[in-house]
């Protein structure tokens, strides 16, 4: 935990039958221990563990065989689309494509799954999100669209080993591979687990994030939420907290980003799965300007599984879905950003740990050959991001008006962007 290897997954809480617990989720969000495990219990969690190691190349090949299309970047893969579910209330209420909702509620109606984890916020803590089984349509709706806060999906393992009947999962990838490795043992806690499908993942923020949102508007009571969004409406969504005095506080999704530098988990830096590729199916936003500037939302989409590509199919066939194929490298084009952000920065920040003698995960795999710019750019991209997590600054950030911040962010990013283009975008095919 000191080397930043957690990757709140919660695979250990859930497993632990109590003994081990996340006993400050509005802070640093890290499990402690109450009371000692036994060996069997011990080892089980140790090897359900994939902020440590997770062997991208030997999953790789057990989960979709060699025959699966395969690219470095994306990983496994049968197809891949650009997409959108045609249920406009579907669409608009996951303020993307709406497609992972939609997959699960085609399963659901299907009667091929009985319920579906997935991430919603909590009823008696409405400002923490909280992982539970949705059985109804309602119930998926309700848990759409992302949040960026840190969530321990895998808290909810004991419920998914007691559950009765098929499950879909929903969850990050770090989540997901954690699942994937006790899948691998026939652990008795997933043998529920049908299908796996998951979210595009950049970052998680701390809690800190919504605290300091909030005090930017005068709110110093993070319990005064009764609702809270991070990507209200439709496409690309707002994030807005509803108080029980009856105030509305909402910034634009692009806006609110400016608290990424300020709050992100360091672990989210060592993660090297952008498109969640260990699913049967995963998504997320189409970040190309052919798309954003249509509205609506529109999803990139890969199928990885026989399984996954078959629903996908089905669905088309019912006119659930919306779907056109792209390449591979159109598809690592649009995120393009992404993909820079985790193949490339991921390994090169793990060689600077490496330089002052932190631990680091083990994936299995190394990219490396990086040019000299690209080795400078994620220099200054770490330093920016120590000296804004600090407390001073997050002390003055709080005294700008979040829409003048916001704007600043936005332009400041897209200057960026511009840029560092060409160092981003080099040999990235």
């Amino acid at each position: 935990m000191r080397s930043n290897l957690c990757n709140r997954c919660g695979s250990c809480v859930g497993l632990s039958g109590g003994a081990i617990v996340f006993e400050d989720k509005t802070g640093k969000y890290l499990p402690s221990l109450y009371r000692e495990l036994d060996t069997h219990k011990a080892d089980r969690i140790w090897h359900a563990c994939a902020g440590k190691e997770f062997d991208f190349p030997k999953y790789n090949e057990t989960i979709y065989g060699k025959d699966s299309k395969f690219h470095q970047y994306t990983g496994a893969y049968k197809n891949i689309y650009i997409g959108y579910s045609n249920d406009k209330k579907i669409r608009k209420n996951s303020a993307s494509g709406g497609i992972i909702s939609s997959v699960l509620i085609w399963l659901l109606e299907n009667n091929k799954i009985d319920g579906a984890v997935v991430l919603g916020m909590s009823e008696t803590e409405p400002w923490m999100n909280e992982p539970f089984i949705a059985t109804t349509k309602e119930e998926i709706l309700a848990a759409a669209q992302s949040k960026y806060t840190i969530s321990s999906v895998n808290e909810i393992l004991p419920k998914i080993e007691k559950f009765n009947g098929k499950l879909a999962y929903v969850g990050l990838p770090g989540q997901v591979q954690s699942i994937r490795k006790l899948q691998a043992v026939n652990d008795v806690s997933v043998k529920n687990i049908e299908y796996i499908f998951g979210p595009f993942y950049g970052n998680t923020l701390h809690f800190s994030s919504v605290i300091s949102f909030l005090r930017s508007y005068g709110v110093k009571n993070y319990r005064q939420i009764n609702k809270l969004y991070f990507r209200y409406g439709e496409w690309p969504g707002n994030m807005r907290a509803e108080l029980k005095t009856g105030r509305v506080i909402e910034l634009p999704k692009f806006h609110a980003n400016y608290l990424i530098p300020f709050h992100i988990l360091k672990n989210s830096l060592l993660c090297t799965d952008l498109s969640n590729e260990f699913t049967d199916i995963s998504g997320g936003d189409a970040w190309a300007p052919v798309y954003e500037e249509r509205g609506k939302g529109f999803s990139i989409v890969f199928s990885r599984s026989d399984k996954g590509q078959q629903i996908l199919d089905e669905m088309l066939q019912d006119g659930w879905l919306t779907l056109d194929p792209i390449d591979v490298n159109e598809a690592i084009t649009i995120h393009s950003h992404g993909y820079d952000l985790k193949k490339r920065g991921a390994f090169i920040r793990m060689k600077f740990r490496k330089w002052l003698g932190k631990e680091n995960p083990d994936y299995g795999y190394i990219i490396k050959g990086f040019s000299v710019s690209r080795y400078i750019m994620e220099f200054l991209t770490d330093a920016l991001f120590v000296v804004l997590g600090t407390k001073p600054a997050r002390f003055l950030v709080e005294k700008i008006p979040p829409h003048t911040i916001g704007k600043i962010f936005e332009k400041a990013r897209t200057i960026w962007k511009k840029s560092t283009h060409k160092t981003k975008r080099q040999n990235l095919n």
